[in-house]
């Protein structure tokens, strides 16, 4: 039978609070977690999830073990889970109950053992409070599916996407916001431009476009100096291409594993950064669960 996807966040706050919450049907008390709808990334189902069921935005930091376990029905589920910080307003005292939840509680870490109902979860809150410096999103972007460089005429530069890498450019836009991040950072070719702008408009944030990202004009060196600016600031996405890539990875002191392939067009690697190292990497598509 198929196996159950869901997702969801262990949140916690200063004062070591974390986030929890309660289901009549089952009178237990767990993270806030769902089941992905048809065809969405886990990325924002966690997100989702989380904001449904405690009324809080959050956003994630690095990820955690998956849970997978049995069902009575004799189906297996698995839940994805990160780490997350609220964003914005985190009281929850005005919380009105519903049939799913009734209760949202912030409960100090040392107290939240004994409150949760099952050991898997108690393992997981375990991981989470063992990672819980606070990290920043930086995000390595390939563009989208573009025009066939052999079916356009014009100059490299204004090669647009196709409407396939419209629509990755579209689904991209809410993984992007499920990290939080805030600094558009863009090859100014049109194709790298199409790929962040939806994200732009909707989080009402102007790209910041650097030639030096440019499959025209890149080097190491001016790579290695965009980069440098990015980590120091807020949480952010650099769009760029696939000749550009490997010194962007340089740059940010990472390697990719021999075997694995490099980015496909709209793949993105998140680094979660403390302190300017490289703590966690996840690799994600849009439309993809991966």
């Amino acid at each position: 039978m198929p196996e159950i996807l869901a997702a969801g966040v262990v949140a916690t706050r200063r004062g070591r609070e974390v986030l929890l919450v309660h289901r009549p049907k089952y009178d237990d008390w767990s993270f806030p977690k769902g089941k992905l709808d048809p065809g969405e990334h886990p990325v924002v189902a966690a997100v989702r999830e989380t904001r449904e069921e405690t009324g809080l935005r959050v956003r994630l930091g690095v990820p955690l073990t998956t849970q997978r376990y049995p069902l009575a029905d004799g189906r297996t589920k698995q839940v994805r889970y990160w780490t997350g910080r609220v964003r914005g307003d985190d009281d929850v005292a005005g919380y009105r109950a519903g049939d799913e939840i009734d209760e949202v509680r912030w409960v100090p870490t040392d107290a939240a053992a004994s409150l949760l109902s099952y050991d898997r979860d108690r393992s997981t809150l375990t991981e989470a409070l063992g990672v819980r410096r606070r990290t920043r999103a930086h995000v390595v972007l390939r563009h989208g599916h573009a025009l066939d460089r052999a079916k356009w005429r014009g100059p490299d530069p204004e090669r647009p996407l196709t409407a396939a890498g419209e629509q990755e450019a579209a689904d991209l836009a809410g993984l992007l916001e499920a990290y939080g991040v805030r600094h558009l950072v863009s090859s100014p070719s049109r194709r790298c431009v199409q790929t962040v702008q939806p994200y732009a408009h909707a989080a009402g944030r102007d790209l910041d476009l650097r030639r030096e990202l440019s499959e025209e004009h890149a080097n190491a060196r001016g790579v290695a100096k965009v980069v440098g600016e990015v980590v120091e600031g807020r949480a952010s996405v650099l769009c760029s291409h696939r000749p550009v890539l490997g010194w962007v990875y340089d740059a940010f002191g990472i390697e990719l594993a021999p075997e694995a392939p490099g980015l496909a067009p709209a793949e993105m690697l998140v680094l979660h950064l403390h302190r300017g190292d490289v703590v966690a990497v996840e690799r994600h598509a849009p439309g993809r669960r991966t």
